[in-house]
């Protein structure tokens, strides 16, 4: 897939989120390959969620920003209006504590996903790429430990409402809401489930994933993410597989994006190695109990064309963008 500037479509999507860390990317590529794009923010006078955006190539021309509330069905129609696709980011993604998980986390990834499929139904829309998550795969405790997760695994809704994990279930729960609609309604909708999300960063806000890498680097956290980590992945990659199951008329389903199903230790141990200088500390070899290593696990993509970027350049790009943008010195 090239990045030179496309030949303008006559097509037009609208990407739901579009000023976040992946929809930004996302907004990007769809750009460099000539669509015309209806891309979301909460705050039209906010220039953290606009300027970046407006500064990309061809959003000139080709780029429209609305604001959108995902509780309010008719700030989402007028922004879907006139889109051939959708590709719904939106959600809320916290690694702070929830303090009320309905109206902070639930409502707003159930029902906003339920506004957003409605009225891609209802104007016409041919496909919807839904983004949901690994959050939604796992935790999944159950699962054999002697088969590497997959597709076909769905997060454990009752763990998570027991540990109080409310991010895991608000994506569970909206993916499976999503899929329900297609079935009821006849909408045409594809999944992609990203897992840990890193690499360049384009808003000038940092997203919860590379807080993650930040924190380990910055506090050496030694938090092994027990029946969670299941790899890091590329945004650029991540944006790719969205446009790949976008055009490919045989994607169907989901779709898990992740360099390698692997544990947290392997990741903190790639950082400590690329980067010695900043004393990250050594934790278990297995620190996932069960959780079965894979290379594997995005091979539904790979068919499709995408090229995984490996761990290192991932933990490279990541560390490098912190630095660009003053997080990390």
């Amino acid at each position: 897939m090239t990045e030179k500037m496309a030949e303008p479509r006559a097509e037009v999507v609208c990407v739901t989120g579009g000023s976040g860390y992946i929809g930004s990317w996302l907004v990007r590529l769809l750009l460099d390959r000539g669509y015309t794009v209806n891309a979301t923010v909460k705050d039209l006078k906010d220039e953290k969620e606009t300027k970046h955006l407006e500064a990309l190539e061809g959003a000139e021309s080709r780029l429209r920003l609305f604001q959108i509330d995902l509780l309010d069905y008719d700030s989402i129609v007028a922004a879907i209006t006139g889109a051939s696709g959708v590709f719904h980011l939106a959600s809320p993604c916290t690694v702070d504590q929830v303090h009320d998980p309905e109206s902070e986390l639930l409502a707003p990834a159930i029902k906003g996903t339920n506004n957003v499929l409605t009225a891609a139904k209802e104007l016409g829309v041919k496909r919807v790429v839904v983004t949901s998550s690994v959050s939604a795969i796992v935790p999944s405790p159950s699962w054999p430990s002697d088969v590497p997760k997959s597709e076909d695994c769905w997060t454990d809704e009752g763990y998570c409402k027991q540990k109080e994990l409310w991010y895991p279930l608000s994506k569970t729960l909206a993916e499976k809401a999503a899929w329900e609609f297609s079935k009821e309604k006849g909408l045409d909708i594809v999944v992609v489930n990203p897992g840990t999300v890193m690499g360049p960063i384009l808003p000038p806000t940092i997203n919860a994933s590379m807080q993650m890498i930040l924190l380990l680097i910055q506090a050496g956290c030694t938090q092994t993410y027990e029946n969670f980590f299941m790899g890091s992945v590329h945004v650029k990659d991540v944006a790719l597989a969205h446009i790949l199951v976008y055009e490919n008329t045989s994607a169907t389903g989901r779709h898990m994006c992740v360099e390698s199903i692997s544990h947290y230790g392997d990741f903190a141990a790639k950082v400590a190695e690329l980067y010695p200088e900043y004393n990250i500390p050594r934790l278990p070899k297995d620190t996932q109990p069960g959780l079965m290593r894979s290379k594997n696990g995005s091979k539904k993509l790979m068919d499709l064309g995408l090229e995984i970027t490996s761990l290192e350049q991932i933990i490279r790009d990541s560390v490098e963008s912190l630095k660009s943008k003053g997080f990390l010195s």
